[in-house]
């Protein structure tokens, strides 16, 4: 394959829910194309861009980064919040300039909001107000958060249907939008028929999907064990040391973190970690999987057959390999 049939795709897409084997195959994707022009890495992840957090984010190694450029990754401290405006924005850049060094645009992660964001744009939505911010956390605090879920689900059901009743963060920021605009969220969102704008990425998706959901669900508690051996509970000790971190933000919300968090705060017991931990990592990978099917365009790979990765490189080479789109 010629380096010119490289660069005629614009960029490719990898993703897949947690622990399905994304970092793996893309540096295989890399190795593979190395001598066709190359590629850099451009993560589609809204945890490895904070500094500090590494092994809850299962951040590639220094070898794993060094072997391959990579962008998006630690351009964040924790105590600040990085939006899907501010990541398309980012990656839209970056996949010029990759592609200005004659070098292949790979997008990899599974934080699916980017790449909805990428693939379809996202509307203006109303700026973040702290005083309804700061009601929504007081009512939660009295009301709990599954109480706020139901509330979402009679003004937004959409985007109550994608959500968890725990999760916090979104739910939050959705009610939030309500109050404010007096719009649903998912009134924000591009519909997809619609089409994408005309500055959308223009990108063939690969989508690493499992079978077997015990398959995924035994990676995950293998990697979490790995984690919490590799000394994740001190990572998060470190970082609440700080003293500028609260359990609130974005960065500490994210899987994994959260329960650690709860559990130094003794508000989790330490024995509960690791299931808790289990346990939010695989309602993350449903969601995530949720996501990825709403996306037609993906093309599906099995990511736990026997011949994963090898189906992986030729599907790479197969979609180089096509004409490309009009």
């Amino acid at each position: 394959m010629s380096r010119e049939k490289v660069t005629n795709v614009g960029a490719i897409a990898l993703a897949g829910p947690t622990a399905s084997g994304k970092t793996a195959g893309a540096l295989a994707i890399a190795q593979q194309l190395a001598s066709r022009g190359g590629v850099e890495i451009v993560s589609v992840d809204s945890a490895l861009v904070y500094r500090g957090m590494d092994i809850g984010t299962a951040k590639p190694s220094r070898e794993e980064l060094a072997a391959v450029p990579h962008h998006l990754i630690d351009i964040r401290d924790p105590l600040q919040a990085y939006s899907a405006a501010e990541f398309v924005q980012d990656a839209t850049r970056l996949v010029a300039e990759i592609r200005a060094r004659g070098r292949l645009p790979l997008l990899v992660g599974g934080t699916m909001l980017y790449f909805k964001a990428l693939f379809e744009g996202l509307d203006p939505m109303p700026a973040a107000d702290p005083a309804v911010r700061a009601q929504l956390e007081a009512e939660a605090a009295t009301r709990g958060w599954p109480a706020l879920h139901a509330e979402l689900a009679r003004v937004d059901p959409a985007t109550a249907a994608r959500l968890a009743p725990l999760d916090a963060q979104r739910i939050q920021r959705a009610l939030e939008v309500w109050r404010v605009s007096g719009q649903p969220l998912s009134a924000f969102h591009r519909a997809a028929d619609q089409g994408a704008p005309r500055d959308a990425l223009q990108a063939p998706l690969i989508s690493l999907e499992p079978q077997s959901r015990a398959w995924l669900h035994e990676r995950i508690a293998q990697r979490f064990d790995a984690m919490l051996a590799a000394g994740f509970l001190e990572e998060v000790m470190r970082l609440r040391a700080r003293g500028d971190l609260h359990a609130e933000l974005p960065a500490m919300r994210c899987v994994g973190y959260r329960q650690a968090w709860e559990a130094l705060e003794g508000r989790l017991p330490l024995a509960e970690l690791r299931e808790r931990g289990i346990y939010a990592t695989r309602q993350l990978a449903k969601r995530q999987l949720t996501w990825l099917r709403a996306m037609p365009q993906r093309h599906v790979l099995a990511c736990d057959a026997p011949d994963a990765l090898p189906q992986l490189l030729d599907l790479v080479d197969r979609l180089l390999a096509a004409p490309p789109a009009s």
